[in-house]
């Protein structure tokens, strides 16, 4: 048996490892568990300059088993472990490795363990009971084979990743397959798409789709916008696409819509693919190095593959589109009955949304809101126009009449399917309640009255007070905020109202955005 100087000699390089240009990407990350500071000196010297894929190491030290634990809580994302056996005790890095997989539940670690003492722990008995990659004994692991164990280890966990990340961005594709006709689906398909991609390529997951379709459409400067990204642009949804990408990213997105073609560079991959109702897309990747020839073609035939499902779930996003647009129209249309309540409908819409996101709900859940929003007084169809537009207070048969338009509107919605038409059916139905138990038809109280009857509550209200109306003119805003105030835990959820008065600036930017001059004059009537 070799004595430890000479285990050292023979880590002098006898074939050095390739090394190749050096770059950006991300590093290999590579433990080194030994409590041997000259095995941590070697290791270091013999791999100095490795690449494999365009990627370097980094080395991270440990010289203890339960030290190598703590490291990799911190650094889950290391690919391959060297782990020494007798250390602080004489089966410590046999203990680190059955916390490893078992404890951390991390099975993606490649783990070789080397020992220099092989017959405390014998091979064959150590394969057989723990989940380890590879067992050699210090003596016998010169510079190449080092370099051997490298090469394998880390592509067998490249593809581990690998195939993770595809399983997660199939699981994706499924769920949005599945609930299709949900209004996040497109969205929840798009991510999907991406990571799915990133899985095929090998690539980090820095990825975005770009369009200039119909429904998310080229800006009147001619800017494309970004449909929907990961990575690095998770939050870049929605934002021109010149703001988020680097001159040479950009350049590629321009050069794939224009040519219809794919196009790669260095550090950057673009692959156009249009729907057959002509809505054009470019799927767009930030990747760790070049894409190799026989990938193009992948990458090609998967975002053909994903066209139509683009085109189907575009057409129904459109049909969303639609159905809100008919709403709108449809309630503005029963405003219009009102000869004062023009823009009404939006600007309840539009207080409503910002509440709704102020408060933190999902953007889903606020897009809904808002179109819910719009319908809240769609009940009015059936008020008689004198009583919609009398200039002076209603008598107790005439404000009867009146209050009925919350239970005819209910009445309309009743049966009717689909998200929107049942978030519109709740701020119908409860955006007269009071928060004191006091409001109708139903006298819910508190949180009792759904939320979104509660927003919306404030958001009409304030939209009455600040406005003209056949038997009122408005009121100055700082009578408003204090009716507000003084209204707090009474007739409104007195959070929202804080939250509310404290965006103020907010909501008086959609009033001026939506609001129309009236000559009208009107008697200071008291009635809301």
């Amino acid at each position: 048996m070799k004595n430890d100087e000479d285990f050292l000699m023979d880590f002098a390089p006898d074939h050095p490892p390739t090394s190749g240009p050096g770059n950006n990407a991300e590093p290999w990350k590579i433990m080194i568990v030994d409590d041997e500071e000259e095995v941590h000196a070697v290791t270091t010297l013999a791999l100095q300059g490795f690449e494999l894929h365009g990627r370097g190491l980094e080395f991270l030290h440990a010289y203890s088993g339960e030290a190598s634990i703590e490291m990799l809580r911190e650094n889950p994302d290391t690919a391959l472990i060297l782990m020494d056996v007798v250390m602080e005790t004489e089966h410590a890095g046999l203990d680190a490795v059955k916390q490893i997989r078992q404890e951390l539940d991390n099975h993606f670690v490649r783990i070789i363990l080397r020992t220099g003492q092989p017959g405390q722990a014998p091979e064959r008995e150590v394969v057989s009971t723990y989940d380890i990659n590879d067992y050699k004994e210090k003596t016998e692991l010169t510079a190449t084979k080092l370099f051997t164990l490298m090469h394998t280890g880390l592509s067998l966990y490249r593809e581990l990743v690998a195939m993770d990340r595809s399983r997660q961005g199939l699981e994706k594709v499924i769920a949005a397959s599945s609930t299709i006709f949900e209004l996040k689906s497109f969205s929840q398909f798009a991510k999907g798409v991406l990571q799915q991609l990133g899985a095929l390529l090998y690539t980090r997951r820095d990825a975005m789709i770009v369009t200039e379709g119909i429904t998310a459409s080229i800006d009147d400067s001619g800017e494309f916008k970004v449909l929907v990204g990961v990575g690095q642009y998770e939050k870049a949804e929605g934002a021109n696409a010149p703001d988020v990408l680097d001159p040479e990213g950009l350049l590629l997105i321009k050069r794939a819509l224009k040519s219809r073609s794919p196009q790669i560079s260095d550090r950057h991959f673009a692959q156009h693919f249009v729907t057959k109702n002509n809505n054009h897309y470019v799927v767009y990747l930030a990747t760790d190095s070049r894409i190799d020839p026989d990938d193009e073609q992948l990458v090609e035939l998967f975002c053909q593959s994903v066209g139509l499902a683009f085109e189907n779930m575009g057409l129904h996003e459109e049909v969303v589109q639609s159905q809100r647009q008919m709403i709108m129209l449809l309630s503005g249309s029963i405003e219009e009955r009102s000869t004062d309540l023009r823009n009404h409908v939006e600007r309840v819409a539009g207080y409503s949304e910002l509440l709704g996101r102020l408060y933190g709900l999902p953007e889903e859940d606020v897009e809904l809101l808002s179109v819910g929003a719009a319908m809240h007084d769609i009940g009015k169809i059936s008020v008689p126009e004198a009583i919609l537009n009398k200039p002076g207070r209603l008598t107790d048969e005439e404000r009867a009449e009146m209050e009925l338009h919350v239970e005819r509107g209910d009445k309309l919605l009743e049966g009717q399917s689909g998200e929107i038409l049942s978030t519109a059916r709740i701020v119908v139905s409860q955006h007269h309640e009071q928060w004191n138990g006091r409001g109708y038809p139903l006298g819910l109280k508190g949180e009792g009255i759904h939320l979104y009857g509660r927003i919306a509550a404030i958001a009409d209200v304030f939209d009455a007070l600040t406005t003209t109306r056949c038997y009122k003119q408005p009121w100055p805003i700082e009578d408003v905020m204090s009716y507000f105030r003084k209204q707090a835990g009474v007739q409104f959820d007195p959070d929202l109202v804080r939250l509310f008065l404290a965006n103020i600036d907010e909501v008086l930017a959609i009033k001026a955005r939506l609001s129309v001059k009236s000559s009208r004059t009107v008697p200071d009537s008291p009635r809301q």
